[in-house]
């Protein structure tokens, strides 16, 4: 049931509103058929097309034809009851049919959307051409019927027919399209009355005062008032504008009156035909210019929204917006470098205030550099000076935009937050991997490097090409009868005894030598650039005399010795070579009886020997 008298309304506010249509086109059409009508059967002022387009363009395509067919019924009728046959009326009444439809039609598929104001020059350009093109379509069509009935010039017909529609249609449809959609922007009429009154009634004093004298060619002083209202109030101008002077001019021609009486031997036809293609000029001079100034608006006001909005985005960003030049002169700071450095704005623009750190400048210039060389964003980490003293850490993303100044410099935009914590962070993670790094090198019980930092040194030591004469010793060792210590006095007792022999052991080498413990008691020195064996045998006897000094232990004090077997290489060797001779010679210490040491040379030195 809703649904239905939802329905019913619907069709009635549609046949209202034909109805209103078809009466304002029988009106008018009236008005110009009896009251402006020439010789000839055509009429000085048509305006009933430009309704029709206007009322056509606001409503949707699919219900054009009842629009269509109320509209020619109205001029059909009305020109059969001013006098007109009916084959003479249903012919022009079909040519102006012709003419809207060419118009509404262009308009429509070029422009779907005549609301939209980025089309509203497409559709200035869009209107004016299709409406010369309809106008001129229908009076050659209206002329030649008009010609072949009476005795009026085919030429005379055809200018007065198509200056009277062209002048109409600019006027009248633009006026009837901007009262059923408001968003074309006629203008802002109610806000500014009195100034747009006062414009109009500038421009109906000018145009009374060149109309209604007969003894000067006044005629371009129209033209200043008219354009200074059009560029004031854009459409509104132009509407009352070319109204105000078709109707001033239109009067004051039919009386006799104006420059235009100043041609020798016209009439009142010619003198109309002149007026009308006075005024269309005006019109084709007016409506690009209201179409500019609008668009101009449309664009000054999108940018002006464009910079509120992202200054809006700037200003309360929980990040420091920076604009500056390429000479680091800051234009713009963002107010949460309040929060973030504790500087105000104001603050900040003072060339005076240097906030990067000394050790950082460089990387901010080389990232200005950067970002003027290749147009494209950089993003960069260095530190600002806070208010109190202390830095900042910043993660600025820095890209180029035009200059504030114009012509072909470059600014640019600073985007920066505070990264303090994620960089304390990472400092701590590196700490804490390093920390590891070296754990994961070095014997925790004694402190000296393990095995694996000794299996990484002795592989670049022999895979490194050495001076001319030099070796490389590598010295293995053990504490005698460790076990026992482990046995007699536990292995609390042990790791002490341990940790002593590393201490005494690294006091006996060079500074360039590495000490190690392989696991257990076992110990090894590697020394490298040895220019003869004897260095590695004063190791040797310097660890074993520091040794004969006892070990206390809680109330105990230990005698421990320990046996060393010393391995050199004068030429390049392999690792397992050299390990194996060493080796060999510990064991050779020990079958000596322990607390001494012995030196065995590889095979490629003992060769060289």
């Amino acid at each position: 049931m809703n649904d239905d008298t939802s329905s019913q309304s619907h069709r009635t506010r549609l046949w209202r509103d034909r109805l209103i249509m078809a009466l304002l086109i029988g009106a008018t059409a009236w008005v110009s058929l009896n009251v402006a009508r020439l010789p000839g059967e055509v009429s000085a002022v048509w305006v009933s097309s430009g309704i029709f387009v206007g009322w056509l363009l606001s409503r949707r395509t699919e219900l054009w034809p009842g629009y269509v067919g109320a509209g020619f019924v109205a001029e059909l009728l009305v020109r059969l009851l001013s006098g007109d046959g009916l084959g003479l009326s249903f012919a022009l009444s079909a040519f102006n049919l012709l003419e809207v439809l060419i118009v509404a039609g262009m308009v429509r598929r070029l422009v779907p959307d005549i609301g939209n104001p980025t089309r509203w020059l497409g559709l200035g350009g869009i209107a004016t051409s299709s409406t010369l093109a309809a106008c001129a379509v229908s009076g050659l069509l209206a002329s030649a019927v008009v010609s072949a009935t009476s005795h009026t010039p085919f030429l005379t017909t055809f200018l007065i027919w198509y200056s009277a529609h062209v002048v109409g249609m600019v006027i009248v449809a633009t006026l009837t399209l901007v009262a059923h959609r408001k968003g074309i922007g006629l203008s802002d009429v109610p806000g500014r009355r009195w100034i747009f009154l006062s414009d109009m009634l500038l421009i109906a004093v000018v145009c009374a005062a060149v109309f209604y004298q007969s003894s000067y060619p006044l005629l371009f002083l129209v033209y200043p008032p008219l354009l200074y209202g059009v560029f004031r109030h854009r459409f509104a101008g132009v509407v009352a504008g070319i109204s105000l002077l078709a109707i001033v001019g239109g009067v004051a021609t039919a009386l006799g009156y104006g420059p235009l009486a100043l041609v020798h031997d016209s009439n009142i036809i010619q003198r109309t035909i002149l007026l009308q293609l006075f005024v269309g000029t005006a019109c084709l001079m007016s409506f690009p210019v209201a179409l500019s100034m609008a668009e101009r608006a449309r664009l000054t006001a999108r940018v002006r929204e464009s910079e509120l909005r992202y200054r809006m985005l700037a200003d309360y960003s929980h990040d420091v917006v920076v604009r500056m030049r390429a000479d680091g002169q800051r234009l713009y700071v963002s107010p949460s470098a309040r929060d973030i450095l504790g500087w105000e704005p104001a603050e900040l623009l003072r060339p005076s205030q240097d906030l990067v750190h000394p050790d950082d400048r460089a990387v901010q210039q080389q990232t200005i550099a950067s970002v003027l060389a290749s147009g494209h964003p950089v993003t960069a980490i260095y530190r600002l000076r806070h208010k109190d003293g202390h830095y900042v850490w910043m993660e600025a993303a820095a890209r180029s935009i035009p200059s504030a100044d114009g012509g072909a410099a470059m600014d640019i935009i600073f985007a920066g937050r505070d990264v303090s914590q994620r960089v304390a962070a990472e400092q701590a993670l590196r700490e804490s991997r390093n920390e590891l790094e070296a754990l994961a090198r070095l014997d925790s019980l004694t402190g000296l490097a393990n095995r694996r930092q000794f299996d990484e040194r002795l592989t670049h030591a022999l895979g490194r090409p050495r001076r001319q004469g030099l070796a490389v010793a590598l010295m293995y060792m053990d504490i005698d009868h460790f076990k026992q210590v482990n046995d007699s006095y536990g292995h609390a007792a042990g790791d002490e005894v341990l940790r002593i022999f590393g201490q005494r052991l690294s006091a006996c080498v060079r500074s360039g030598d590495l000490v190690a413990r392989l696991g257990g008691d076992e110990f090894v020195v590697l020394i490298e650039d040895l220019s003869a064996p004897a260095t590695a045998e004063m190791i040797a006897r310097k660890l074993i005399e520091s040794m004969g000094e006892g070990i206390a232990v809680g109330d105990s004090i230990l005698h421990v010795t320990t046996s060393i077997g010393i391995a050199y290489s004068v030429h390049p060797a392999v690792a397992k070579t050299l390990t194996a001779a060493a080796d060999a010679a510990l064991y050779a210490a020990k079958k000596a009886g322990r607390n001494t040491w012995q030196l065995l040379p590889t095979d490629d030195a003992r060769g060289r020997l």
